[in-house]
Order: structure tokens, then sequence, then C-alpha cells
């Protein structure tokens, strides 16, 4: 079992950066990704970034440039860094880990708003 506290989440302006940070703890030995997802009410939730453990990132095109996500599985952490926000950013962004085995495990969710 995997525990996920996610922080960073706010208000701000469009043009505006944030920074989302997730850390995990219990049996993290066993985690290989990590990421972000995000979800809009009445809509699926979708998955910004995530990152291996053998180093390489997945970025939705719809954030590619903008974001980044880093990954220190060392430290059982994960962030992402949001830049040049826009108002279509907004949503509800999860922490998201998968351990071996295939089991995943999410936080409970920040908000981000972008708006002027």
């Amino acid at each position: 079992q995997v525990q996920l506290v996610e922080s960073g989440g706010g208000l701000v302006q469009p043009g505006g950066s944030l920074r989302l940070s997730c850390t995990a703890s219990g049996r993290v030995f066993s985690i290989y990704v990590m990421g972000w997802y995000r979800q809009v009410p009445g809509q699926e939730r979708e998955l910004v970034a995530r990152s291996r453990i053998e180093g390489t990132t997945d970025v939705a095109d719809s954030v590619k440039g903008r974001f980044t996500v880093s990954g220190d599985f060392a430290k059982s952490t994960v962030s992402l860094q949001m830049s040049n926000l826009k108002p279509e950013d907004t949503a509800l962004y999860y922490c998201n880990v998968v351990q071996y085995g295939g089991l995943e495990s999410w936080g409970q969710g920040t908000q981000v708003t972008v708006s002027s």
C-alpha cells in the first residue's frame, strides 16, 4: 500500500506558474512510475505527465513545452512545474504512482484554477 500527499495547488492568473509536489510513503520501494493526471467535472481523468524509474517521461501534447515532471524515486517524490498556465489548465490535479505488479495509488487531488 502506498499513501500519497499532494501540495501546491491554488489560484493563478493566466501566464503564471505553479509547482505541484507529491510525496509517497508506505511500500515505496516497488514504485516504478510517478506522475500527474487531471480532471474537469464531467470529463474523464487525463494524463498530464509521468516519470518512469528508468528516466523516461511522457507529457501530454496539450502541456508540452509548458509543464515539466520530475520524479525522484530515491526520495519517492514527484513534482510538476507548470508555466504559462492557461484557463483550460483549470482542473483537479491528482498524483498517481504505479507499483510493480500493476497496483496504482492516487492522491486526493489538488485544485488548480487559472483565472484573471
